[in-house]
């Protein structure tokens, strides 16, 4: 039943869905030859398993490489290495822990519910340009735009500067998705190498003048004498880049394709903007832009029967999880006004995503300004995806006005 997930079949990455449906139909567990992975595809298991300490998203805290039946990473691919397996999402307990509670300390609920202002001053400035050029490519200039100017404006990274963030989280972000080629990884490690040396020199300028931005604050972070190295502070910037827009791109420009396919669902947005609150979180469940969310099998676990042995990998599939007829109501139909959503978009357990509060700040500020602005957008062309499936977006989404 596997043969049914073809994760670089461009049919297959255009809509996942009926596939996730007979998966989730003929069982809790699938081996997936071509990736060595087990799939995981129903929302009770995924959600559990996101909370199941026996689970890591590294099991280099625990073992070697070969003591887990692995085989270490080439050696050319270090850079790499070396700025992932220092950020928060590949670590667990005890690093996990003091990181995030450093990090915290500086990505404060009153930090982000402080960029309010500004993210809506970003959003309506980039839908006023869509506006008067009568349209134009919704994902790159207002989706892709807004995540990285906010991400940017926290770090304190300069505005000359900004054009290079999206290049490099596009290149290191390749990594992520399921068997990257040598050429992927070639480039991610370039990238990795000019932008920890990008942020070596942004925190050096920071640590001699520090400012009101959230680099001068991860630098000030401390606990009990504890600090975040330097290195764990490079690579906490840049999962917060990488993490921090990536979602909110993809949601961006997917919402809006869910929503000009349903039009009476869009009908429902434009004449009541109470919705949104709702509708956002019903867009991040409909057509999740994470479709894929790995974990290492620490210890032998048992899942529907079948014994996972320690040594594996599981793919818990968030895409299928968030159709999961057994957790959501009519899970195949849109309902922007859907009360009961506990997607899984974000993840869940200790990973949950710490960005959560600002995507869903900047993901209500670009759509406001676009249904105040825009209330006649509609689509100009058929939008295509993008390859990756891990990270699922299309490559542009062209509107008219």
């Amino acid at each position: 039943m596997s043969a049914l997930f073809e994760p670089w079949s461009p049919t297959f990455v255009a809509n996942p869905y009926p596939a996730y449906a007979q998966l989730r139909a003929t069982g809790r567990v699938h081996w997936f030859e071509p990736t060595q992975q087990w799939l995981v595809p129903h929302h009770s298991d995924v959600s559990a398993l996101l909370r199941d300490r026996r689970l890591g998203r590294t099991y280099l805290h625990r073992f070697t490489h070969e003591e887990f039946g692995r085989t270490p990473p080439p050696a050319g691919h270090e850079p790499f290495h070396t700025l992932n397996d220092h950020g928060m999402l590949d670590l667990e307990a005890p690093d996990h822990t003091r990181i995030r509670r450093l990090v915290t300390k500086a990505f404060t609920p009153r930090t982000v519910a402080a960029l309010e202002p500004t993210v809506r001053r970003l959003a309506d400035d980039l839908v006023a340009t869509l506006k008067r050029n009568g349209g134009g490519d919704l994902l790159a200039e207002v989706a892709e735009p807004l995540p990285v100017a906010v991400i940017a404006e926290m770090l304190g990274i300069p505005a000359a500067d900004r054009h290079l963030l999206r290049p490099w989280s596009a290149a290191i972000c390749g990594m992520y998705e399921l068997n990257p080629s040598e050429d992927t990884a070639k480039k991610a490690v370039t990238a990795s190498r000019e932008f920890s040396a990008y942020l070596r020199e942004l925190i050096a300028e920071r640590r001699a003048n520090p400012g009101d931005d959230l680099v001068s604050a991860l630098i000030a972070a401390h606990d009990e004498g504890d600090r975040l190295s330097e290195q764990e502070m490079i690579s906490t910037c840049v999962l917060l880049l990488n993490a921090g827009h990536e979602a909110t791109v993809n949601t961006t420009a997917n919402g809006w394709w869910t929503l000009l396919r349903q039009p009476d669902q869009l009908a429902r947005l434009r004449a009541d903007h109470s919705l949104l609150p709702t509708a956002i979180e019903e867009l991040m469940r409909y057509d999740t832009s994470l479709q894929m969310f790995e974990r290492w099998v620490l210890d032998d676990i048992e899942i529907g029967g079948t014994t996972i042995p320690r040594g594996s990998e599981l793919a818990l599939l968030f895409g299928s999880a968030n159709r999961d007829p057994a957790r959501f109501a009519d899970p195949d139909t849109l309902d922007l006004a859907r009360e009961d959503n506990p997607h899984i978009s974000f993840g869940a357990g200790i990973h949950y995503c710490l960005g959560a509060p600002l995507a869903r700040i900047e993901l209500t500020a670009s759509f406001t300004a676009l249904l105040r602005e825009a209330p006649a957008l509609r689509l100009a062309a058929e939008p295509e995806w993008q390859p990756g499936y891990v990270i699922r977006g299309v490559r542009s989404l062209p509107v008219e006005l």
